[in-house]
């Protein structure tokens, strides 16, 4: 698959096209690093990373039978890095039933110095219609940082419901979920076809 090749696209009512494809570890590196490194991207657990680093996890990641990146762009733009993977094989091992269909999630927004209003949740609307753009995909599953409330915040806006927190290596976490119903419901969008 060739990683210019778009998999996915919406076009959001208040600020235009979205767009999303698959990570290159190679190419995309020195643009995830700054991303990565940014003191907005705390909970990203990669504040000290180097650029060979961030190459070596994407390449990592990218390999994996069971966790993708891809990259999501506004207006033909690189804005944010969006990661899907099975929660029956990663992250949340042993820490839930995982159900067929259940896909987790994660995604970062790229810092900007000029913070436009609705875009954080145009994108997360825009990863969560790519996720359900699959009809494989019955609900996708979510393990933030519990201190980050603003990403709870968002969650809850696109339909997700927390079930409690769990105990990751790495952190302590809000397990949450979001059926298509819930988002659909949350957000008035259709997700049986890519837009």
């Amino acid at each position: 698959m060739s990683t210019t090749e778009t998999l996915f696209t919406r076009t959001d009512p208040a600020l235009g096209a979205f767009s999303i494809r698959p990570l290159d570890p190679f190419s995309d590196a020195e643009l995830l690093h700054a991303w990565v490194t940014h003191p907005k991207a705390a909970f990203w657990m990669m504040q000290d990373a180097t650029l060979p680093d961030v190459e070596r996890e994407y390449v990592r990641i990218t390999a994996h039978e069971h966790h993708q990146a891809f990259l999501g762009f506004h207006e033909d733009r690189p804005a944010f890095l969006m990661e899907s993977y099975d929660p029956a094989h990663l992250e949340l091992v042993g820490l839930y039933d995982a159900q067929p269909g259940d896909v987790g999630m994660h995604f970062l927004v790229a810092p900007t110095d000029t913070p436009v209003s609705g875009f954080t949740r145009a994108v997360i609307t825009t990863v969560m219609a790519a996720l359900f753009a699959d009809p494989a995909t019955a609900r996708v599953v979510v393990e933030p940082d519990v201190r980050n409330t603003a990403v709870h915040a968002l969650n809850e806006a696109v339909g997700f419901i927390p079930e409690g927190p769990v105990t990751k290596p790495e952190k302590e976490a809000l397990l949450s979920f979001c059926t298509r119903a819930r988002f659909e419901a949350a957000t008035a969008l259709t997700t049986g076809v890519s837009i």
